[in-house]
């Protein structure tokens, strides 16, 4: 599963050809979530408060390039990075 984010010890991650809605992983040590791009939301796991709320930020900040990610690896073709938060 490629990396395309890390920031404060979170791993943004996306499958290639992964179930619809368009979606990306979020890991923070032990816990994982998957998280829904448009509209940003969970859509399983958990992810402490402050960690979900820098994660939702980031993700509203990129979701075109989440939702282009998205494209990309449906097809199976190699993803682009993408900054974290600052």
């Amino acid at each position: 599963m490629p990396e395309i984010s890390r920031f404060y010890g979170i791993v943004i991650r996306m499958y290639w050809a992964d179930h619809s809605p368009p979606h990306f992983h979020a890991q923070y040590g032990s816990d994982q979530a998957q998280i829904r791009i448009d509209p940003v939301g969970v859509l399983a796991g958990h992810l402490p408060p402050r960690i979900l709320a820098m994660v939702v930020e980031w993700a509203a900040i990129h979701r075109a390039e989440l939702l282009a990610d998205w494209e990309l690896a449906l097809s199976r073709r190699e993803l682009s990075s993408i900054e974290g938060l600052p």
